[in-house]
This record gives structure tokens, sequence and C-alpha cells, in this order.
């Protein structure tokens, strides 16, 4: 065999071992995947408790990730305030799904939120807030174990959206067990929401 054919040879074998290996790395990686969207906590947790398992789903019927917008940081109240969450604007009443598993931890009515939601993480690590909904999922209640794209509620402009100011404001917290529904530390959602970044 010549130069030539031995060089084609070993062109092949790296390509077959290439092969091989994506073989062995991405049976792991879908599993992990599936176990995100379907079973473990919040934003979605791998290794329970502390790495969030995958991205978050969109928690609006309709929008994809390449429609959303970051708002975060966005003044507010003629700049008194930032704007903590991202908002998702929709028609009136489009269906809002849980972003991701857990657990309804607090059903609440308030100035600014409105009609409001809070959804925790079955390891205490993330709390999920959906705000200015038109009303909720029937039968919705505290205490109830949600999967990602569970029925929460509907889009509305309750609390200071602004009368016809549809849009689901959706919140991230990074929260310890013993803290509250109403505590931890905001975190900008917008990165998870599009796909770029993966809680942990």
């Amino acid at each position: 065999m010549g130069r030539f054919g031995r060089i084609v040879l070993c062109v092949l074998a790296l390509m077959a071992a290439g092969w091989i290996g994506l073989l062995v790395v991405l049976p792991k990686a879908a599993s992990r995947s599936a176990e995100a969207i379907s079973s473990v906590p919040a934003t979605a947790v791998a290794e329970r408790g502390t790495q969030a398992q995958g991205v978050l789903r969109v928690p609006v019927d309709g929008i994809a990730r390449r429609d959303l917008r970051d708002t975060w940081d966005d003044p507010r109240d003629n700049g008194q305030r930032a704007h903590h969450g991202t908002d998702i604007a929709a028609p009136a009443n489009t269906p809002v799904r849980a972003a991701a598993p857990g657990t309804v931890e607090k059903l609440f009515v308030s100035a600014a939120g409105g009609t409001t939601l809070y959804v925790r993480s079955p390891d205490k690590a993330w709390t999920y807030y959906y705000a200015h909904l038109a009303s909720y999922a029937p039968g919705l209640h505290e205490g109830q174990v949600v999967q990602a794209g569970a029925l929460l509620g509907y889009v509305g402009d309750t609390g200071n959206a602004g009368t016809g100011n549809f849009h689901l404001h959706f919140g991230l917290a990074r929260t310890t067990p013993d803290q509250h529904w109403y505590e931890g530390v905001d975190i900008d959602p917008y990165p998870y929401l599009a796909g770029r970044r993966v809680p942990g």
C-alpha cells in the first residue's frame, strides 16, 4: 500500500473514532435533557440542589425564544427603580405555563404584580415568579406540584402593568431551602429563557 493509501486509512480511522466518541457522549446528554424537561428540580437541576438541569421553557404559549427581549434593569417609575425580570408581551388570556417543574408555593395579589404566583423548585434552590396574570388556571392551588409546561394561568394586565399592556412578568430568584417565597436573590431570567445559559 502506498503512502497515499496509508494517509486515507488514517483519516478514515480518525473519523470512525470520532463517530464512536459521539455515540458514547450523545446518549448521556440526551438523557440529561430529558431529565431536565420532565423530572428534576427547577430551572432544571442535574445534580440535585446545586446545578440546574437545563434552560427554562418559555412560559407563554406562542412565543419563541428568538422573540424574547431582555428587559432586565430597564428603568421603571421614571427611573426610580430598575426592572428585575423578563417581560413577555402576548395577547390577553394567552396561556401561561410552568417554565420548570416545582411546587406552587404562593398565590398572591399585590398592587405591583397584580395576580401573581410563585413556583418553587423541588430542591428549593429556585423560585419562579409569574405576574400580571388575568387569572389562574382552574383548580390551581398552593402546594400543587407542576411539571414544566403545566397550565398556570393567563396573560393579563393586572397590577401596575398598565391597562391594555398585556404581558407576563417572569422573575427568577436563587433561594436557600430555609427562605420564604418572597425572599432570595433576583437573577436575570433572560439568558435562561433564551437558551443561552443553564442556571446553576
